[in-house]
Protein backbone atom coordinates (compact mmCIF):
# COMPACT_ATOMS: atom_id res chain seq x y z
CA UNK A 1 0.00 0.00 0.00
CA UNK A 2 1.36 3.29 -0.72
CA UNK A 3 0.05 6.66 -0.08
CA UNK A 4 1.55 10.38 -0.66
CA UNK A 5 -0.42 13.97 -1.10
CA UNK A 6 -1.01 15.43 -4.46
CA UNK A 7 0.75 18.83 -4.66
CA UNK A 8 -0.49 19.82 -7.86
CA UNK A 9 -2.64 22.85 -7.71
CA UNK A 10 -5.83 21.74 -7.84
CA UNK A 11 -6.17 18.66 -7.20
CA UNK A 12 -7.99 17.11 -4.48
CA UNK A 13 -7.73 13.53 -4.37
CA UNK A 14 -4.96 11.81 -3.08
CA UNK A 15 -2.91 8.98 -4.53
CA UNK A 16 -3.22 6.04 -2.39
CA UNK A 17 -3.89 1.74 -3.59
CA UNK A 18 -1.86 -1.00 -4.46
CA UNK A 19 -0.14 -0.95 -7.61
CA UNK A 20 -1.66 -3.49 -9.44
CA UNK A 21 0.44 -3.11 -12.88
CA UNK A 22 2.05 -6.03 -14.35
CA UNK A 23 5.48 -3.95 -15.03
CA UNK A 24 4.70 -2.64 -11.19
CA UNK A 25 5.75 1.37 -12.48
CA UNK A 26 2.73 2.53 -10.34
CA UNK A 27 0.35 2.71 -13.42
CA UNK A 28 -3.02 1.70 -11.94
CA UNK A 29 -3.18 1.87 -8.22
CA UNK A 30 -6.40 0.21 -6.53
CA UNK A 31 -8.03 0.82 -3.39
CA UNK A 32 -10.71 -1.29 -2.27
CA UNK A 33 -14.17 0.56 -0.55
CA UNK A 34 -16.30 -2.29 -0.34
CA UNK A 35 -15.07 -6.04 -0.12
CA UNK A 36 -16.24 -8.48 -2.54
CA UNK A 37 -18.05 -11.92 -2.14
CA UNK A 38 -16.16 -15.29 -3.05
CA UNK A 39 -12.81 -16.20 -4.23
CA UNK A 40 -13.49 -16.14 -7.62
CA UNK A 41 -12.02 -13.70 -9.75
CA UNK A 42 -13.23 -12.55 -13.31
CA UNK A 43 -10.60 -14.29 -16.27
CA UNK A 44 -9.71 -13.20 -19.74
CA UNK A 45 -12.80 -13.38 -22.21
CA UNK A 46 -15.40 -13.19 -19.58
CA UNK A 47 -18.37 -10.94 -20.17
CA UNK A 48 -18.35 -8.70 -17.12
CA UNK A 49 -21.24 -6.17 -15.71
CA UNK A 50 -20.07 -3.12 -14.07
CA UNK A 51 -20.81 0.39 -12.69
CA UNK A 52 -19.13 3.19 -12.53
CA UNK A 53 -18.24 6.72 -11.80
CA UNK A 54 -15.15 8.31 -13.49
CA UNK A 55 -13.79 11.43 -12.79
CA UNK A 56 -10.65 13.86 -13.70
CA UNK A 57 -7.83 14.01 -10.84
CA UNK A 58 -9.19 17.59 -9.72
CA UNK A 59 -12.43 16.00 -8.86
CA UNK A 60 -14.72 16.85 -12.21
CA UNK A 61 -16.57 14.14 -13.31
CA UNK A 62 -16.60 13.30 -16.79
CA UNK A 63 -18.77 10.10 -16.72
CA UNK A 64 -21.22 7.85 -14.64
CA UNK A 65 -23.28 4.91 -16.31
CA UNK A 66 -25.42 5.40 -12.96
CA UNK A 67 -26.27 8.36 -14.47
CA UNK A 68 -27.45 6.75 -17.37
CA UNK A 69 -29.19 3.94 -15.10
CA UNK A 70 -27.62 1.14 -17.37
CA UNK A 71 -24.77 -1.32 -16.28
CA UNK A 72 -21.85 -1.35 -18.51
CA UNK A 73 -20.69 -4.54 -20.35
CA UNK A 74 -17.64 -5.37 -21.75
CA UNK A 75 -15.74 -8.68 -22.58
CA UNK A 76 -12.06 -8.45 -20.15
CA UNK A 77 -8.47 -8.86 -21.44
CA UNK A 78 -10.18 -7.81 -25.16
CA UNK A 79 -9.09 -4.53 -25.63
CA UNK A 80 -12.38 -3.23 -25.44
CA UNK A 81 -11.92 -0.64 -23.09
CA UNK A 82 -8.83 1.13 -21.54
CA UNK A 83 -5.66 -1.14 -19.78
CA UNK A 84 -6.75 -0.02 -16.35
CA UNK A 85 -10.02 -1.15 -16.83
CA UNK A 86 -8.48 -4.79 -17.98
CA UNK A 87 -5.80 -4.87 -15.24
CA UNK A 88 -8.03 -3.69 -12.86
CA UNK A 89 -11.67 -5.46 -13.38
CA UNK A 90 -9.67 -8.95 -13.42
CA UNK A 91 -8.74 -8.47 -9.83
CA UNK A 92 -12.32 -8.02 -8.44
CA UNK A 93 -14.79 -9.85 -6.44
CA UNK A 94 -18.42 -10.02 -7.24
CA UNK A 95 -20.17 -6.84 -5.31
CA UNK A 96 -16.73 -5.51 -4.72
CA UNK A 97 -16.35 -1.75 -5.04
CA UNK A 98 -12.88 -0.08 -5.37
CA UNK A 99 -11.20 3.30 -6.78
CA UNK A 100 -9.16 2.79 -9.63
CA UNK A 101 -6.13 5.58 -10.33
CA UNK A 102 -4.99 5.18 -13.89
CA UNK A 103 -2.21 7.47 -15.29
CA UNK A 104 -2.53 8.33 -18.59
CA UNK A 105 -0.48 5.43 -20.23
CA UNK A 106 -3.34 3.02 -19.24
CA UNK A 107 -5.93 4.83 -19.93
CA UNK A 108 -6.09 7.63 -23.23
CA UNK A 109 -2.52 8.70 -23.20
CA UNK A 110 -1.20 11.31 -25.13
CA UNK A 111 -4.13 12.47 -27.01
CA UNK A 112 -6.76 11.92 -24.30
CA UNK A 113 -10.61 12.08 -25.51
CA UNK A 114 -11.90 15.06 -25.99
CA UNK A 115 -13.25 17.51 -25.25
CA UNK A 116 -14.21 15.30 -21.61
CA UNK A 117 -10.84 13.91 -21.20
CA UNK A 118 -7.43 16.46 -21.97
CA UNK A 119 -4.07 14.96 -23.08
CA UNK A 120 -1.68 13.23 -20.25
CA UNK A 121 -4.95 12.92 -18.00
CA UNK A 122 -4.77 11.01 -15.06
CA UNK A 123 -8.09 9.49 -14.50
CA UNK A 124 -10.03 7.94 -10.99
CA UNK A 125 -12.39 5.77 -11.53
CA UNK A 126 -15.05 3.65 -9.07
CA UNK A 127 -15.94 0.84 -10.00
CA UNK A 128 -18.85 -1.92 -8.60
CA UNK A 129 -18.40 -5.47 -10.06
CA UNK A 130 -22.08 -7.19 -10.71
CA UNK A 131 -21.71 -10.20 -12.21
CA UNK A 132 -19.40 -11.83 -14.86
CA UNK A 133 -19.94 -15.20 -17.20
CA UNK A 134 -17.44 -17.18 -19.57
CA UNK A 135 -17.58 -16.47 -23.48
CA UNK A 136 -19.90 -18.25 -25.60
CA UNK A 137 -18.07 -19.92 -28.39
CA UNK A 138 -20.98 -21.91 -30.20
CA UNK A 139 -21.90 -20.58 -33.51
CA UNK A 140 -25.60 -20.94 -32.33
CA UNK A 141 -24.86 -18.76 -29.40
CA UNK A 142 -26.75 -21.33 -27.62
CA UNK A 143 -24.76 -21.24 -24.04
CA UNK A 144 -23.99 -25.40 -25.32
CA UNK A 145 -19.74 -24.39 -24.78
CA UNK A 146 -18.85 -21.23 -22.55
CA UNK A 147 -14.89 -20.95 -22.57
CA UNK A 148 -12.98 -18.78 -19.50
CA UNK A 149 -9.48 -18.28 -20.27
CA UNK A 150 -6.81 -19.13 -17.85
CA UNK A 151 -3.66 -18.42 -20.23
CA UNK A 152 -4.18 -16.10 -23.04
CA UNK A 153 -2.78 -17.60 -25.63
CA UNK A 154 -0.22 -16.21 -28.88
CA UNK A 155 -0.81 -14.66 -32.26
CA UNK A 156 -4.34 -14.79 -34.17
CA UNK A 157 -4.45 -17.41 -35.90
CA UNK A 158 -6.56 -21.14 -34.90
CA UNK A 159 -6.50 -24.41 -35.54
CA UNK A 160 -9.19 -25.37 -38.80
CA UNK A 161 -10.43 -28.91 -39.71
CA UNK A 162 -7.69 -31.52 -39.90
CA UNK A 163 -5.14 -29.79 -38.41
CA UNK A 164 -2.79 -31.10 -36.78
CA UNK A 165 -3.14 -30.68 -32.49
CA UNK A 166 -0.76 -31.22 -29.33
CA UNK A 167 -2.98 -30.50 -26.24
CA UNK A 168 -2.98 -31.61 -22.63
CA UNK A 169 -6.77 -32.25 -21.12
CA UNK A 170 -8.58 -32.88 -18.58
CA UNK A 171 -12.37 -33.62 -18.34
CA UNK A 172 -14.77 -33.74 -15.38
CA UNK A 173 -18.15 -34.72 -14.20
CA UNK A 174 -18.90 -33.59 -10.96
CA UNK A 175 -15.79 -32.82 -9.24
CA UNK A 176 -14.57 -36.50 -10.80
CA UNK A 177 -11.67 -36.49 -13.29
CA UNK A 178 -12.52 -38.56 -15.75
CA UNK A 179 -9.95 -38.13 -18.45
CA UNK A 180 -6.48 -36.74 -18.35
CA UNK A 181 -4.25 -37.29 -21.33
CA UNK A 182 -1.68 -35.61 -24.05
CA UNK A 183 -3.03 -36.16 -27.20
CA UNK A 184 -1.35 -35.46 -30.79
CA UNK A 185 -4.14 -35.99 -33.79
CA UNK A 186 -5.81 -34.33 -36.70
CA UNK A 187 -9.27 -32.00 -35.70
CA UNK A 188 -11.96 -34.22 -36.95
CA UNK A 189 -10.35 -37.74 -35.46
CA UNK A 190 -11.78 -36.49 -32.11
CA UNK A 191 -14.34 -39.20 -31.94
CA UNK A 192 -11.90 -42.30 -32.60
CA UNK A 193 -10.05 -41.07 -29.55
CA UNK A 194 -13.15 -40.76 -27.39
CA UNK A 195 -13.55 -36.86 -27.40
CA UNK A 196 -17.15 -34.96 -27.42
CA UNK A 197 -17.52 -32.83 -30.68
CA UNK A 198 -17.35 -29.88 -27.74
CA UNK A 199 -13.68 -30.60 -26.80
CA UNK A 200 -12.36 -30.40 -30.61
CA UNK A 201 -15.39 -27.01 -31.24
CA UNK A 202 -13.35 -25.72 -28.08
CA UNK A 203 -10.20 -26.27 -29.59
CA UNK A 204 -10.61 -24.01 -33.01
CA UNK A 205 -11.52 -21.31 -30.99
CA UNK A 206 -8.24 -21.35 -29.00
CA UNK A 207 -4.89 -19.72 -29.84
CA UNK A 208 -1.45 -21.30 -29.27
CA UNK A 209 -0.15 -21.60 -25.89
CA UNK A 210 -3.85 -20.85 -24.58
CA UNK A 211 -5.04 -22.46 -21.58
CA UNK A 212 -9.30 -22.56 -20.72
CA UNK A 213 -11.70 -24.31 -19.17
CA UNK A 214 -14.89 -24.91 -20.88
CA UNK A 215 -18.31 -25.89 -19.52
CA UNK A 216 -19.58 -28.50 -22.00
CA UNK A 217 -23.80 -29.08 -22.54
CA UNK A 218 -24.87 -32.70 -23.55
CA UNK A 219 -25.13 -31.78 -27.15
CA UNK A 220 -22.15 -30.85 -27.44
CA UNK A 221 -20.57 -33.77 -25.07
CA UNK A 222 -21.84 -36.99 -24.65
CA UNK A 223 -25.64 -36.41 -25.38
CA UNK A 224 -27.88 -38.81 -24.30
CA UNK A 225 -25.93 -41.68 -24.39
CA UNK A 226 -23.83 -40.76 -22.02
CA UNK A 227 -19.84 -42.79 -21.73
CA UNK A 228 -19.55 -46.21 -20.69
CA UNK A 229 -16.07 -45.65 -21.35
CA UNK A 230 -15.56 -42.88 -18.83
CA UNK A 231 -18.87 -43.66 -16.70
CA UNK A 232 -20.47 -40.71 -17.92
CA UNK A 233 -24.64 -40.69 -17.20
CA UNK A 234 -26.95 -39.86 -20.08
CA UNK A 235 -27.14 -35.72 -20.43
CA UNK A 236 -24.48 -34.81 -18.31
CA UNK A 237 -22.61 -31.39 -18.21
CA UNK A 238 -18.68 -31.96 -18.24
CA UNK A 239 -16.11 -29.56 -17.74
CA UNK A 240 -12.27 -29.60 -19.03
CA UNK A 241 -9.04 -27.54 -19.07
CA UNK A 242 -7.57 -27.50 -22.25
CA UNK A 243 -4.24 -26.48 -23.33
CA UNK A 244 -3.18 -25.66 -26.63
CA UNK A 245 0.71 -26.37 -26.47
CA UNK A 246 1.24 -26.40 -30.81
CA UNK A 247 -1.09 -26.65 -34.11
CA UNK A 248 -0.23 -26.71 -37.76
CA UNK A 249 -3.16 -25.66 -39.87
CA UNK A 250 -4.48 -27.86 -42.09
CA UNK A 251 -4.10 -26.20 -45.92
CA UNK A 252 -7.27 -24.71 -47.15
CA UNK A 253 -9.01 -25.30 -50.31
CA UNK A 254 -7.66 -22.21 -51.46
CA UNK A 255 -4.31 -22.62 -50.74
CA UNK A 256 -3.72 -26.27 -52.43
CA UNK A 257 -3.80 -27.46 -56.07
CA UNK A 258 -5.38 -29.89 -58.10
CA UNK A 259 -2.99 -32.46 -57.34
CA UNK A 260 -2.99 -32.02 -53.99
CA UNK A 261 -6.84 -31.76 -53.72
CA UNK A 262 -6.90 -35.23 -55.23
CA UNK A 263 -4.21 -36.40 -53.47
CA UNK A 264 -5.79 -35.07 -49.98
CA UNK A 265 -9.38 -36.84 -51.25
CA UNK A 266 -8.64 -40.48 -51.98
CA UNK A 267 -6.86 -39.97 -48.20
CA UNK A 268 -10.33 -38.20 -46.19
CA UNK A 269 -12.18 -40.81 -48.22
CA UNK A 270 -10.35 -43.68 -46.51
CA UNK A 271 -10.32 -42.11 -43.88
CA UNK A 272 -14.32 -41.81 -44.04
CA UNK A 273 -15.11 -45.37 -45.12
CA UNK A 274 -13.17 -46.41 -41.81
CA UNK A 275 -15.88 -44.23 -39.54
CA UNK A 276 -18.71 -45.82 -41.53
CA UNK A 277 -17.57 -49.56 -41.12
CA UNK A 278 -16.97 -48.57 -37.60
CA UNK A 279 -20.25 -47.05 -37.31
CA UNK A 280 -19.33 -43.31 -36.54
CA UNK A 281 -21.78 -41.94 -39.67
CA UNK A 282 -21.44 -38.21 -38.16
CA UNK A 283 -17.80 -38.64 -38.71
CA UNK A 284 -17.86 -39.95 -41.73
CA UNK A 285 -20.25 -37.56 -43.30
CA UNK A 286 -16.97 -34.73 -42.51
CA UNK A 287 -14.61 -36.54 -44.07
CA UNK A 288 -17.33 -36.94 -47.63
CA UNK A 289 -18.17 -33.22 -47.32
CA UNK A 290 -14.56 -32.41 -47.44
CA UNK A 291 -14.05 -34.01 -50.94
CA UNK A 292 -17.20 -32.10 -52.58
CA UNK A 293 -15.96 -28.80 -50.82
CA UNK A 294 -12.48 -29.21 -52.26
CA UNK A 295 -13.49 -30.42 -55.75
CA UNK A 296 -16.98 -29.05 -56.71
CA UNK A 297 -15.91 -26.01 -58.16
CA UNK A 298 -12.39 -27.21 -59.91
CA UNK A 299 -12.64 -26.40 -63.12
CA UNK A 300 -10.38 -26.96 -66.16
CA UNK A 301 -8.82 -29.82 -65.36
CA UNK A 302 -7.01 -32.08 -67.33
CA UNK A 303 -9.00 -35.45 -68.86
CA UNK A 304 -7.03 -37.83 -66.77
CA UNK A 305 -7.51 -35.43 -63.51
CA UNK A 306 -11.47 -34.74 -64.42
CA UNK A 307 -11.85 -38.53 -64.49
CA UNK A 308 -10.62 -38.47 -61.02
CA UNK A 309 -12.11 -35.38 -59.53
CA UNK A 310 -15.28 -37.00 -60.63
CA UNK A 311 -15.08 -40.59 -59.55
CA UNK A 312 -14.30 -38.95 -55.95
CA UNK A 313 -17.12 -36.60 -56.29
CA UNK A 314 -19.58 -39.75 -57.32
CA UNK A 315 -18.15 -41.64 -53.88
CA UNK A 316 -18.70 -38.90 -51.60
CA UNK A 317 -22.18 -38.26 -52.97
CA UNK A 318 -22.84 -41.65 -52.99
CA UNK A 319 -21.05 -42.52 -49.13
CA UNK A 320 -22.88 -39.40 -48.00
CA UNK A 321 -26.35 -40.23 -49.23
CA UNK A 322 -25.77 -43.77 -47.51
CA UNK A 323 -24.58 -42.38 -44.19
CA UNK A 324 -27.57 -39.83 -44.09
CA UNK A 325 -30.20 -42.86 -44.63
CA UNK A 326 -28.30 -44.74 -41.46
CA UNK A 327 -28.57 -41.40 -39.54
CA UNK A 328 -32.29 -41.25 -40.43
CA UNK A 329 -31.83 -38.09 -42.18
CA UNK A 330 -33.95 -38.34 -45.53
CA UNK A 331 -33.68 -35.07 -47.16
CA UNK A 332 -29.89 -34.47 -47.25
CA UNK A 333 -29.50 -38.65 -48.56
CA UNK A 334 -32.35 -37.09 -51.42
CA UNK A 335 -29.86 -34.19 -52.17
CA UNK A 336 -26.87 -35.96 -52.50
CA UNK A 337 -28.63 -38.58 -54.58
CA UNK A 338 -29.47 -36.15 -57.40
CA UNK A 339 -26.00 -34.94 -56.93
CA UNK A 340 -24.73 -37.85 -57.96
CA UNK A 341 -27.34 -38.68 -60.69
CA UNK A 342 -25.81 -35.09 -62.10
CA UNK A 343 -22.88 -36.85 -62.22
CA UNK A 344 -23.62 -40.42 -63.70
CA UNK A 345 -27.78 -40.07 -64.53
CA UNK A 346 -27.75 -44.34 -64.78
CA UNK A 347 -25.88 -45.23 -61.56
CA UNK A 348 -27.64 -47.78 -59.95
CA UNK A 349 -26.56 -46.73 -56.34
CA UNK A 350 -27.91 -43.38 -56.58
CA UNK A 351 -31.21 -44.42 -58.23
CA UNK A 352 -31.87 -47.18 -55.39
CA UNK A 353 -30.74 -45.07 -52.29
CA UNK A 354 -32.60 -42.07 -53.80
CA UNK A 355 -35.82 -44.58 -53.73
CA UNK A 356 -34.81 -45.85 -49.94
CA UNK A 357 -35.15 -41.81 -48.95
CA UNK A 358 -38.25 -41.54 -50.84
CA UNK A 359 -39.67 -44.46 -48.86
CA UNK A 360 -38.51 -42.83 -45.26
CA UNK A 361 -40.55 -39.85 -46.66
CA UNK A 362 -43.72 -42.02 -47.68
CA UNK A 363 -43.38 -40.75 -51.38
CA UNK A 364 -43.81 -44.61 -52.60
CA UNK A 365 -45.03 -43.51 -55.65
CA UNK A 366 -41.85 -41.80 -56.47
CA UNK A 367 -39.80 -44.33 -54.77
CA UNK A 368 -41.74 -47.00 -56.61
CA UNK A 369 -40.26 -45.44 -59.79
CA UNK A 370 -37.01 -45.31 -58.60
CA UNK A 371 -36.65 -49.25 -57.83
CA UNK A 372 -38.36 -50.08 -61.79
CA UNK A 373 -35.60 -48.08 -63.58
CA UNK A 374 -33.34 -49.95 -60.94
CA UNK A 375 -34.24 -53.09 -62.24
CA UNK A 376 -35.00 -52.19 -65.78
CA UNK A 377 -31.19 -51.29 -65.80
CA UNK A 378 -30.29 -53.64 -63.43
CA UNK A 379 -32.28 -56.66 -64.05
CA UNK A 380 -29.92 -58.55 -61.49
CA UNK A 381 -30.85 -56.30 -58.42
CA UNK A 382 -33.01 -58.18 -56.64
CA UNK A 383 -33.45 -55.97 -53.92
CA UNK A 384 -34.80 -53.69 -55.91
CA UNK A 385 -37.91 -55.84 -57.11
CA UNK A 386 -38.48 -56.54 -53.16
CA UNK A 387 -38.86 -52.68 -53.20
CA UNK A 388 -40.79 -52.31 -55.48
CA UNK A 389 -43.63 -55.07 -53.94
CA UNK A 390 -42.96 -53.12 -50.72
CA UNK A 391 -43.81 -49.54 -52.50
CA UNK A 392 -46.68 -51.28 -54.22
CA UNK A 393 -48.01 -52.80 -50.70
CA UNK A 394 -47.79 -49.05 -49.02
CA UNK A 395 -49.59 -47.65 -52.04
CA UNK A 396 -52.54 -50.34 -51.32
CA UNK A 397 -52.14 -49.42 -47.67
CA UNK A 398 -52.91 -45.44 -48.36
CA UNK A 399 -55.82 -45.87 -51.13
CA UNK A 400 -57.52 -48.11 -48.80
CA UNK A 401 -56.59 -45.55 -46.26
CA UNK A 402 -57.80 -43.26 -48.03
CA UNK A 403 -60.99 -44.80 -48.83
CA UNK A 404 -61.79 -45.07 -45.41
CA UNK A 405 -61.02 -41.40 -44.91
CA UNK A 406 -63.12 -40.31 -47.47
CA UNK A 407 -65.96 -43.01 -46.74
CA UNK A 408 -66.00 -41.25 -43.45
CA UNK A 409 -66.23 -37.71 -44.65
CA UNK A 410 -68.89 -38.60 -46.58
CA UNK A 411 -70.71 -40.15 -43.98
CA UNK A 412 -70.20 -37.04 -42.03
CA UNK A 413 -71.11 -34.82 -43.96
CA UNK A 414 -74.54 -36.50 -44.86
CA UNK A 415 -74.94 -37.09 -41.04
CA UNK A 416 -73.83 -33.46 -40.76
CA UNK A 417 -76.86 -32.60 -43.80
CA UNK A 418 -79.42 -34.39 -42.03
CA UNK A 419 -79.09 -33.04 -38.71
CA UNK A 420 -79.29 -29.83 -39.98
CA UNK A 421 -82.11 -30.43 -42.45
CA UNK A 422 -84.21 -31.97 -39.59
CA UNK A 423 -83.38 -29.33 -37.54
CA UNK A 424 -84.63 -27.01 -39.87
CA UNK A 425 -87.95 -29.03 -40.49
CA UNK A 426 -88.14 -28.67 -36.59
CA UNK A 427 -87.64 -24.72 -36.49
CA UNK A 428 -90.28 -24.37 -39.12
CA UNK A 429 -92.71 -27.00 -37.25
CA UNK A 430 -92.45 -24.72 -34.63
CA UNK A 431 -92.77 -21.74 -36.47
CA UNK A 432 -96.37 -22.94 -38.30
CA UNK A 433 -97.34 -24.39 -34.45
CA UNK A 434 -96.82 -20.66 -33.03
CA UNK A 435 -98.45 -18.89 -35.97
CA UNK A 436 -101.74 -21.58 -35.18
CA UNK A 437 -101.41 -20.65 -31.14
CA UNK A 438 -102.53 -16.73 -32.48
CA UNK A 439 -105.27 -17.83 -34.44
CA UNK A 440 -107.03 -19.99 -31.36
CA UNK A 441 -105.86 -16.81 -29.27
CA UNK A 442 -107.92 -14.24 -31.27
CA UNK A 443 -110.46 -16.44 -32.27
CA UNK A 444 -111.23 -16.71 -28.64
CA UNK A 445 -110.80 -13.29 -27.96
CA UNK A 446 -113.76 -11.93 -30.28
CA UNK A 447 -115.75 -14.66 -28.96
CA UNK A 448 -115.79 -13.19 -25.45
CA UNK A 449 -116.36 -10.20 -26.27
CA UNK A 450 -119.13 -10.74 -28.46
Amino acid sequence: MTAEEVVNEGCSIPIEGEDITPKKDGGVLKMVKKEGTGTELPMTGDKVFVHYDGTLFDGTQFDSSRDRGEKFSFELGKGQVIKAWDIGVATMKIGEICQLICKPEYAYGAAGSPPKIPPNATLVFQVELFEFHGEDITDEEDGGIIRRIITKGEGYTKPNDSASVEVWLEGRHEERVFDERELKFEVGDGPSLALPPGVEKALQAMEQGEEALFTIKPKYGFGTDGSDKFNIPPNATLQYKIKLKTFEKAKESWEMNTTEKLEQSAIVKEKGTQYFKEGKYKQAVIQYKRIVSWLEHESNLQPEDEEKAKALRLAAHLNLAMCCLKLQEPNPALENCDKALELDANNEKALFRRGEALVVMKEFDRARADFQRVTQLYPANKAAKSQIALCQKHIKEQHEKDKRLYANMFQKFAERDAKKEAEQEKEQEKKQNGSAMELDENGAQEQTAA
